[in-house]
């Protein structure tokens, strides 16, 4: 009974060992497992720098600078045209769309095609006659020939002194009339073109072609 029961507890004990040897290599196949599987699963999740590097989104960004240097430079190109357009037409007295010039019109033959102005009024040199409709005033002296051509056309007013400095230069001469500044131009030797700044605004008013010479009455008697 005795030996019996030895060889018992003799397996049992074994049998303890046996199960102890094969929890601790379950154990140890597991933690293997994990150590194994976690870079995997890391370096799946994270790119590489080249990756990173190559990219869309940076492709992607840089596009609408590219679109915003377009646009501002055909802005610019357009502003410079206009500018060098107004000048050449200064130098033959007028402005853009009207036919009548300073120097060479007379307000009667702008009456007889255009109909009386809106207003008629003395002013500084001369008489001024203002076509609201046309965004334009002739400046006549007593002799009726024209000698200011002023025009305030929608497609000025956007026009800045920095837009006008880069393409026409510095002005010749400045002068200030209340709140607006006046830049002056000398167009020719017989014309000057103004451009008139409001302070509050900044930007192009009107503009004028302007002949000093006829801005007095040179009328006998």
């Amino acid at each position: 009974m005795t030996t019996t029961f030895k060889k018992a507890a003799g397996i049992i004990i074994l049998a303890s060992v046996f199960g102890l040897t094969a929890c601790n290599s379950s154990a140890s196949t597991g933690n293997s497992a994990e150590a194994t599987n976690t870079p995997a699963a890391e370096a799946t999740a994270s790119p590489s720098p080249a990756a990173a590097e190559g990219s869309a989104p940076p492709a992607t960004a840089a596009a609408p600078d590219t679109a915003a240097g377009n646009t501002s430079g055909a802005v610019a190109a357009d502003s410079a045209g206009q500018l060098k357009e107004l000048l050449e037409l200064a130098r033959q007295g007028k402005v853009p769309g009207v036919e009548y010039a300073a120097h060479s019109g007379m307000i009667d033959e702008v009456e007889a095609a255009w109909g009386e102005p809106d207003t008629k009024e003395s002013a500084g040199k001369g008489i001024y006659s203002t076509y609201s409709a046309k965004h334009v005033v002739f400046g006549s002296n007593k002799g009726s020939k024209i000698f200011d051509v002023r025009s305030s056309a929608a497609d000025l007013q956007p026009l800045t002194l920095k837009e006008i400095e880069q393409t026409l230069g510095k002005p010749d001469d400045t002068a200030v009339n209340g709140n607006d500044k006046i830049y002056i131009y000398q167009a020719g030797k017989e014309y000057q073109l103004k451009f008139i700044i409001p302070e509050a605004t900044g930007t192009v008013d009107h503009i004028s072609v302007f002949s000093e010479q006829d801005s007095f009455n040179n009328m006998a008697g």
